[in-house]
């Protein structure tokens, strides 16, 4: 196969994985928005302690129904950390945020199976258990009380917001106008990523071989890798992951290309879980707290997302349930574009999308609340890029 071939390869490939997970993002930043827009950030910190196993518990439901969208998490981690509470429930609250959200696990459904949503959720549960018992072993008061004093000083007003009756809003087109709005900025805020996720994802599926995986993630491929094999598959997932600009939702594609290709259970999950572990987050968790807690909170991620990796591989192993690498259809090979429910659903989330668009600007003043940093910038060129690439690889079959 020549370059233009595999060109348009990936072009078609990037396109039909995104045509398969459209409906997937439309229907979970649906649910996130109605969530966000009812559950307001007030009644999270009116109702988050400093520390135990109830505040803990709260954190992780309050991220579970908040945005996947990781920068917008951190925001808001710092909120509430900066409001009272503790260490460990704000941290818990930022993992769930990014990894026991709805819209995630029905793009893991998509691409990879229903073992992979159930890993995620219970690895999820795992992950935040190990992270406070870290914490609670290494005990860094001290660290805390300098990233909670810087945190203080750098957040400018963060008012307190009102508290309206949901049960009023819910049933208001004032309420529901606000879920448009939202549902609209929770695009703006990962398009770019989603867009450069799935042309990465193209063109690793169509250009990188097989042989690369297996160098890269020792033992995979194999039908019984030892322990460690295991190990370093999990270990190598978030330290490929971390030089990434993407986040969360641009990545599951990536992790299909992943399995695909023979990396093992431990080694896709802990690239999935490795979204708080990427450079761009290391970097804004140190403008809120210092070098010091920013590298002490990856430090404690990556621990806690390699264990939470190997407790539910060799969990899934004994159970039975442990998907096989080797059965995994390739991305190549898969069938996109069908009339069957894929095709049904993207209509009717593509018609949702429009009027949300059309209703969020009619007469709204609103601004979205994307940043405009420096990163943004470098990922606005990076997704323009892609679009050019994907355009040219479907030109490239009429050469």
């Amino acid at each position: 196969m020549d370059f233009l071939e595999t060109w348009n390869e990936a072009a078609k490939t990037t396109l039909g994985l995104f045509w398969m997970a459209f409906w997937a993002f439309g229907l979970g930043y649906l649910i996130s928005s109605m969530i966000q827009v009812f559950v307001t950030k007030q009644r999270m910190k009116n109702t988050m302690g400093e520390a135990g196993p109830k505040s803990v518990f709260l954190g992780t439901f309050f991220g579970f129904i908040s945005s996947s969208c990781s920068f917008a998490a951190l925001s808001t981690t710092r909120s509430l950390f900066t409001k009272g509470a503790g260490l460990v429930p704000a941290l818990a609250f930022l993992l769930s945020s990014t990894n026991l959200v709805v819209e995630l696990g029905i793009v893991i459904a998509v691409f990879l199976g229903w073992q992979f949503v159930v890993g995620e959720y219970v690895g999820g549960v795992i992950l935040i258990l190990l992270m406070w018992l870290f914490v609670r072993i290494t005990r860094p008061a001290r660290l805390i009380e300098k990233a909670r004093k810087r945190a203080r000083e750098q957040e400018s007003g963060d008012e307190d917001e009102d508290t309206p009756d949901w049960k009023k809003l819910i049933r208001s087109k004032e309420g529901w106008k606000m879920v448009a709005q939202r549902y609209v900025m929770e695009w703006n805020m990962v398009w770019k990523d989603v867009t450069i996720g799935f042309t990465v994802a193209g063109i690793i599926a169509a250009f990188v071989p097989q042989a690369f995986f297996q160098a890269l993630f020792i033992g995979s491929g194999s039908e019984n890798p030892n322990f460690l094999e295991i190990l370093a598959q999990a270990a190598i997932g978030p330290i490929a992951a971390f030089f990434t600009f993407i986040g969360s939702m641009g990545n599951i594609p990536l992790a299909a290309v992943l399995f695909s290709n023979g990396v093992s259970f431990a080694g896709v999950i802990a690239f999935i879980f490795s979204d708080l572990v990427v450079f761009p987050v290391l970097r804004i968790q140190a403008q809120y707290y210092g070098w010091k807690m920013a590298l002490y909170i990856v430090a404690i991620f990556f621990v806690s997302l390699v264990g939470t990796a190997i407790v539910l591989h060799y969990g899934f192993s004994i159970a039975g349930l442990l998907p096989d690498p080797s059965s995994a259809k390739s991305v190549i090979d898969r069938q996109f574009f069908a009339v069957d429910y894929t095709l049904f659903l993207n209509i009717a989330f593509i018609a949702l999308t429009a009027w949300f668009v059309i209703w969020k600007n009619l007469g709204s003043s609103g601004h979205d609340h994307g940043s405009s940093g420096a990163k943004e910038k470098i990922l606005f060129v990076f997704a323009l890029l892609s679009f050019l690439w994907v355009g040219g690889g479907l030109i490239a079959s009429l050469v």
